[in-house]
């Protein structure tokens, strides 16, 4: 059976990425300087966090840097090997950080606003190593985090001509996520504001979600 894959994102602590790790997550988001949004950490303290997260499970840097020198410097300075770029950089910002640092996983935020994203997902394509689809306005520099839904038909529409890993995100909640696995069929989700109560990530938030998350998953399996 396929398994849903689950990244928890704006980790601020090592006790959120344990507790996080804990309850199965695949992967930890650690949110670097952005104009916007929740979950900032300095890079010091993603350091630390990265440092504790145990293998399998992958740290992975959000960063809105946007040349590949840039890119690759924070990455190696928070000693991650995946980063998650939430800005619409171009696709030759990918090939160049091929070059200078082919160990570096890429994983390219498309922002959800209307039809063009398809469009925008085919030109990454050859690029990426995966893609996010987030609920942002890159235009006002709203770059992730907003807990919103965008339009999952659009998103579905990706995931099915997709020869690359689709994350799912935007205002996902334990009561919604069942219905987001089923239309859009993502390989993996992305949760920050629905794991969280009063910024801190909630036991029982997370709990609820990921058993939202295996039994969507249990019930496509039958």
């Amino acid at each position: 059976m396929s398994r849903t894959r689950l990244k928890v994102c704006c980790i601020s602590s090592v006790e959120e990425a344990r507790l996080a790790v804990d309850r199965g997550a695949d992967a930890l988001g650690l949110v670097g300087q952005m104009p916007t949004g929740p979950g900032v950490i300095g890079d010091e303290l993603a350091r630390e966090i990265a440092r504790s997260v145990p293998l399998p499970v992958a740290a992975i840097l959000l960063t809105s840097r946007l040349t590949a020198n840039d890119i690759i410097d924070h990455a190696r300075f928070v000693g991650v090997s995946t980063v998650q770029i939430v800005r619409h950089v171009e696709p030759s910002v990918h090939e160049r950080m091929v070059e200078l640092a082919p160990w570096l996983r890429r994983l390219q935020v498309l922002h959800v606003e209307d039809e063009s994203v398809t469009a925008l997902a085919t030109a990454y394509e050859p690029h990426v190593d995966a893609v996010l689809l987030d609920s942002g306005r890159p235009l006002v520099s709203e770059l992730g985090g907003t807990g919103r839904v965008h339009d999952w038909q659009l998103s579905a529409k990706i995931v099915a001509v997709s020869n690359r890993p689709v994350f799912l995100a935007g205002g996902l909640t334990h009561m919604n996520v069942g219905l987001a696995i089923k239309s859009v069929l993502p390989f993996a989700l992305d949760v920050c504001s629905g794991v969280r109560s009063g910024g801190q990530l909630d036991r029982d938030r997370l709990d609820a979600f990921v058993a939202a998350v295996r039994n969507a998953d249990l019930a496509l399996a039958r």
